[in-house]
């Protein structure tokens, strides 16, 4: 049985999901630039905090393992991921520094930093997006409603209007299987269908 809190959640994604269909041009140029990134030997890094963490580790484990058809790995590291890195860092320089430092070690001149955030107001976020730019990074954010700190930080933003986190949540991850989507047209996946498929639905599941 469907109660007024179903409808509404319903009716408040489709509102967002309809503002967000102006955005298409944004994901599809962010997966274009993605490929040809790292088709060059670039790396991207991503990062988010609680749900937005699942967002960003869900494109990681799209671009190393596959979207839909076969096609080569492709460098990608979820900071956050790293629990051992994340749990030393905020013991030993604060909470603030866990994504900062490890952008640091890990990041180069041409890489990509991809932050998530619903708020887009996390000081770790925003600290990693400092260390980012110094670095020689691209910065590119998904965030909630703008203006926010993160959009301001970020050299391209994807903001979502939503009143609720997890409709913020939900967008985002349509943007991020359409990031797929272009990423893998760009980077010729085409080629590869045809070719004995593994067994499983292709899709990380």
């Amino acid at each position: 049985m469907r109660t007024a809190t179903d409808l509404r959640h319903c009716d408040d994604l489709k509102t967002a999901l309809d503002e967000f269909r102006t955005s298409c041009s944004l994901t599809r140029r962010w997966g274009v630039d993605l490929a040809d990134a790292l088709r060059g030997g670039a790396r991207l890094l991503v990062a988010g905090n609680g749900g937005s963490a699942a967002q960003a580790q869900h494109l990681t484990a799209e671009l190393v393992g596959r979207y839909r058809d076969d096609r080569p790995p492709f460098s990608a590291l979820a900071l956050h991921a790293d629990t051992s890195s994340t749990t030393a860092i905020a013991n030993d320089y604060g909470v603030q520094e866990v994504f900062a430092r490890q952008v640091r070690a890990h990041g180069r001149a041409g890489d990509v930093l991809m932050l998530l955030s619903t708020s887009g107001a996390s000081a770790n976020l925003l600290a990693a997006a400092d260390a980012a730019r110094r670095t020689g990074m691209r910065v590119w954010a998904l965030t909630g409603p703008s203006p926010n700190p993160l959009a301001a930080a970020a050299d391209q933003t994807l903001s979502v209007s939503a009143p609720a986190t997890a409709t913020v949540q939900e967008i985002h991850l349509v943007a991020v299987h359409m990031i797929c989507e272009a990423f893998d047209e760009r980077a010729g996946v085409g080629a590869a269908r045809g070719r004995p498929r593994a067994s499983g639905r292709g899709d990380g599941s």
